[in-house]
Order: C-alpha cells, then structure tokens, then sequence
C-alpha cells in the first residue's frame, strides 16, 4: 500500500471524507494535489501537501487544473475524486429544478469535467488510477432522494464506462460505495441517529489508497460497497 512519489490529485479533499483520504494518501507517502474552492497550503501541515484553490463546475476549468497539475509535476499517477453534495426529502414529482441541477452538478457533471480532462495525461503516460466516491443509493436508489441517487448512479456509469474505454493503456477506474458515513454533515442533518450503524470515513479512505496503489493494480470496473453494519 505504498504510494511513495505517485502524484494525486484530490478533489474535495478538504470535506467530511476528503480529509480523511487526504490525510491516508499523504501517509502513504503520494504527493497530494487538493483541490477545492477554498483550500489553502496551511490546512494539511505536509510536505508533500499541494493546495490548488479550483472549481470544476465547467470543462475549462477542469482542464486548466490538470494542465497546472501536470507543468508542475510532469505527470498524475491518481485521481480520487471524492467531491459531492447531498440534497433530499422531496418525492420526484415535487423536486425542483434547482435541486435536480445541483445533484447533476456536484455529484455528476463535477466527475465528468475532471476526469475527461486527465485522461489524455493518463493515456500519454500509459496508466493511472481513476477512483470515485459514489453511494450505496448510486446502484439502490432510496425514497425521497431521487435526483441525488440518479446523480450518483450516472458517476458510477460514467467511471464503468472509462475502465472499459482505457484498459488498454493501463488505467484502472473504480468507485466506492459508502452507506451512511460518520461526517460533521450527517451528524448534524440527523443528530438523533445511531452513529454505531455509520461507515467510519477512515474506512473508506484506506480502501482509496489500497486500490490506487500496487496491490489494488487488477481491481477496475469495479464498484465497492463499504455499507458497515447498514449491510
């Protein structure tokens, strides 16, 4: 499970999960690229930690980010894309137009700008390391969450769709599929809950680094749930 030098670029990487995958991946020695709106170089004290204050909500700006990635470091070993978002409790037929764009933004649109705009790199090189933070409700859609499971069933089609596409070049691509996670966000949407049946987000994030590493090079086209004891 050593990723000793392997550029990866995090998206999300400063969120309730994306913390935690940041802080395995540097501990497995990868030099990380977080990106978010708002991070900054002080929020990981590492070495090896590169702040890349990005959005993603458009193709260019995706691809300047892995533009800028790949001057500077020459090349990008990983993408772990753990960016989303979660909005629910309305049946379908009383979701809004703005909550349906955002579930599609975050949750979709976000994972497809980023990854069509690394994979040349990918290509070039000839290998890479494509993983997704999906859900459990992106392959067993729930009530009252309508847009965000369809906006997560098409991040898992989508990553399915690249493995397929680039197994020719060495590229693996994978999403993870948590359950309910132990997040700030979560605890404070449903303070009342039994957080002993959440998914620990360490769990999850050594998972990320095991399939971005050596061991993990055969496992593609995979979706892996991490359901816990919500099994």
């Amino acid at each position: 499970m050593n990723l000793q030098g392997k550029v990866t670029l995090i998206t999300g990487a400063k969120g309730g999960l994306g913390s935690f995958v940041t802080e395995a991946f540097l501990a497995a020695g990868a030099k990380v690229i977080g990106v978010s709106r708002s991070i900054q170089a002080t929020d990981f004290s590492h070495p090896e930690f590169t702040a890349m204050p990005a959005g993603l909500s458009t193709g260019e700006a995706a691809r300047k980010v892995a533009a800028d990635v790949a001057a500077r470091f020459g090349r990008i070993d990983a993408l772990v894309h753990v960016m989303g978002g979660f909005a629910g409790g309305t049946r379908v037929d009383e979701t809004d137009d703005a909550t349906f764009e955002q579930m599609l933004d975050v949750n979709y649109r976000a994972g497809f700008f980023i990854v069509r705009a690394l994979l040349p790199q990918m290509r070039q090189q000839g290998g890479g390391r494509i993983l997704a933070v999906a859900s459990r409700q992106g392959v067993e859609p729930a009530a009252m969450v309508g847009a965000y499971s369809a906006s997560k069933a098409a991040l898992v089609s989508l990553i399915h769709t690249v493995a397929l596409e680039n197994k020719d070049r060495g590229i693996s691509a994978n999403t993870v599929l948590p359950g309910t996670m132990e997040t700030p966000a979560n605890r404070a949407g449903d303070p009342k809950a039994d957080r002993a049946q959440w998914v620990q987000p360490s769990q999850v994030a050594a998972l990320l680094v095991y399939l971005a590493s050596d061991a993990g090079a055969q496992v593609t086209g995979a979706a892996i749930p991490v359901y816990g004891p919500q099994v």
